[in-house]
């Protein structure tokens, strides 16, 4: 430490630590990993700064970075052929950086290469994460799952209006040359930058609610820089989507372009474009199916149609003598039937016929007899009646003592001074008992 006697000015001060970090092995050509903030380009420069953040994202150390113009014009190129993005803010990437110190600027890292593969990786580990997470909840293949209905003519399309996808989805669905005829509905979302997932989901909530007025949702967006397609690569969008009840269709961006959305939806379309010729094709199948079933069709009702033709020519052609025919095949069945009963009256009627007058001969006798035998006993029984009567009996010396209309059988039984009626063979005395 020096005496306040001994001091040194600012610039040496300065000076001394751009010596030092100068001298520093340790700080020339060191690989780094940092966030990239305020990048912007300048007279052929690109300036930025590098942070560090926690988990909580509180940045922990910030630097300030710039690539010289003799180096930016190839790394800014190589970096957007190989990772298809820019070099922007808020991205992370992997850089080679020399520190160097200067008295009027303070410290500055100066960039000499860039790490692409880096860059590529994190985005894929991104999306690795946030597929890991929807394995993990048992999710990430339910959309996968459903089934595009038969037909799929309802479709609400979630997208930009104004983009450049958009009219071509729409141009390619709706003028096709096999005129195909389907129902669209826009549902306008951002479909770039920070918002982006906020408000497609937004968009696949309102369209959940309506259900079922759609056979499948389209998310299309057309191309651009990786970058751009960032704000696909989300976790809650991708769970929304997962468990969306309809089928989903997406078509994003290019060829090359990949989001986690192409990795969860029902259907992964490589461009909006495509996603309009998926339904012309699914619509042509069902035509196809269509004009099979019909041609089946007309083919069965031609067949059944001429089999009844020529049935009706036969029918045509007999009617004239089936009448005819009928009279004389009834006319031979009569005749056969008569000489049939001629037949049967020779060998069984005639037997039967003098059986039965025998029967009427022995039944008349029978009957005469019976007759006779229940008369005798008839008078027998009416002489038994005669004698055995009340009047008989009377005639006989007996009589019939009765009071109040009974007859009495014991004089025990009549009361003193009861009117007593007897009855006898030839009359009747009335008495009072004693």
């Amino acid at each position: 430490m020096s005496s306040p006697n001994q001091y040194y000015s600012l610039l040496d001060l300065q000076t001394l630590l751009r010596d030092l970090v100068a001298a520093c092995p340790m700080a020339q050509k060191v690989w780094i990993v940092a966030e990239l903030s305020d990048v912007r380009e300048s007279g052929g420069h690109c300036y930025m700064e590098l942070l560090q953040k926690d988990a909580s994202g509180t940045t922990l150390a910030k630097a300030r970075a710039t690539i010289w113009a003799n180096l930016w014009r190839k790394i800014r190129f190589e970096f957007l052929s190989k990772t298809g993005q820019q070099f922007a803010s808020g991205m992370k990437v992997k850089v080679c950086v020399t520190a160097g110190y200067h008295p009027l600027y303070g410290m500055n890292l100066n960039i000499s290469d860039v790490d692409y593969t880096f860059t590529l990786g994190e985005r894929e580990r991104r999306r690795r994460e946030i597929l890991n997470q929807l394995a993990s909840e048992g999710i990430a293949d339910e959309n996968k799952q459903l089934t595009l209905p038969r037909p799929t003519q309802r479709i609400a399309v979630i997208s930009s209006p104004t983009a450049a996808g958009y009219g071509d989805f729409m141009n390619q669905l709706l003028n096709n040359p096999r005129r195909l005829r389907f129902s669209v509905e826009l549902f306008p979302a951002v479909v770039q930058g920070a918002q982006t997932a906020a408000s497609v989901i937004s968009q696949l909530e309102a369209i959940a609610q309506r259900a079922d007025d759609f056979d499948c949702v389209c998310i299309i967006r057309g191309g651009g820089a990786a970058t751009d397609l960032d704000g696909f690569d989300d976790l809650r969008l991708a769970r929304n989507v997962a468990l969306f009840p309809l089928p989903v269709i997406v078509g994003i961006g290019h060829e090359r372009d990949t989001t986690v959305l192409d990795y969860i939806a029902c259907q992964r379309v490589k461009t909006p474009t495509a996603a309009a010729e998926l339904l012309l094709t699914l619509g042509q199948r069902e035509l196809e199916t269509l004009m099979a079933l019909g041609g089946a069709l007309l083919q069965t009702a031609t067949d059944a149609i001429s089999g009844a033709d020529r049935q009706l020519a036969y029918i045509s052609g007999a009617l004239p003598t089936a009448p005819l025919g009928a009279i004389e095949r009834a006319n031979r069945r009569l005749d056969n039937l008569a000489g049939a009963l001629s037949r049967v009256s020779a060998t069984r009627i005639m037997p039967l016929q003098g059986r039965l007058d025998r029967l009427a001969d022995a039944l008349a006798a029978t009957a005469l007899n019976a007759t006779t035998h229940a008369a005798t006993r008839l008078k027998g029984y009416a002489a038994l009646i005669d004698a055995l009567s009340p009047k008989a009996t009377l005639a006989r010396g007996f009589s019939i003592t009765r009071v109040n209309g009974s007859a009495m059988t014991s004089a025990a039984n009549i009361p003193a001074g009861s009117l007593l009626e007897t009855e006898l063979a030839d009359g009747t005395i009335t008495s009072i008992s004693k």
